[in-house]
């Protein structure tokens, strides 16, 4: 029999993180190891005020990270240089952290996951997406997120115009919501001569990201040292 794969999540008190360590807790072929947030710290075992603690004393075989774009950078520092691959949901990182975050991670040997959104429904808008944008190069971003939210654009919302970009030749303009009531929404919509056309992705409910976690957890070993971008490569 298998053992377990030991994770380690940081953010584990946030509305993504508890959601993730409780579902890692869940599965039979996990093994939650380490809950990190500011908040835990001294709160009994298996729980770490600082990311540091969790790597020296628990020694996950995998790291996920929910928690804010200040400190996303630094983890990921933390991560390669323990070597303990690492998937990422936080947003906030900057072309040229990535870039030196990817080089750093191939060096010394580590796989890194980012997915600017880990939904199903949001990657197949951003496919769609691709796929209108080569017949209709006009288009615009709308992304909608709940008032606590703190980066804007969305990493999603960068990541959908950075693929049309690519299929089109035109970076569409992106434009941000933020309000109570709403957790995780986008629309790309597109226009032409008498018609549109609108590809949008809702989340009712942020359960629907926990699927596509635990799908890179399982995977992100397995991928080539660097960071690989997107679900899709996953699926």
């Amino acid at each position: 029999m298998t053992a377990a794969t030991g994770v380690a999540v940081a953010g584990a008190t946030g509305r993504v993180g508890r959601l993730v360590a409780d579902a890692v807790d869940a599965a039979p072929d996990l093994q939650l190891v380490a809950r990190i947030a500011p908040s835990l710290r001294d709160a009994g075992a298996g729980r770490y005020g600082l990311l540091s603690d969790a790597i020296d004393e628990a020694r996950p075989q995998v790291l996920v990270d929910f928690t804010r774009p200040d400190l996303i950078a630094a983890h990921a520092a933390l991560a390669v240089e323990a070597g303990v691959p690492l998937v990422m949901g936080t947003t906030g990182l900057t072309p040229e952290e990535r870039l030196d975050l990817d080089g750093a991670a191939r060096e010394r040997g580590v796989p890194l996951f980012f997915a600017p959104n880990f939904a199903l429904t949001a990657v197949l808008m951003i496919r769609f997406a691709a796929e209108a944008a080569v017949l209709l190069p006009d288009c615009e971003v709308v992304e909608e997120h709940a008032a606590t939210k703190l980066d804007r654009p969305s990493g999603t919302a960068l990541h959908t115009a950075d693929v049309v970009e690519a299929a089109s030749g035109r970076r569409p303009p992106i434009h941000s919501l933020r309000l109570p009531g709403l957790v995780a929404n986008q629309s790309v919509v597109f226009g032409a001569e008498g018609q549109t056309l609108t590809i949008r992705h809702d989340t009712t409910s942020r359960e629907a990201f926990v699927p596509g976690v635990l799908l890179a957890i399982r995977r992100v070993r397995d991928l080539p040292a660097g960071l690989t971008v997107g679900l899709d490569a996953l699926l």
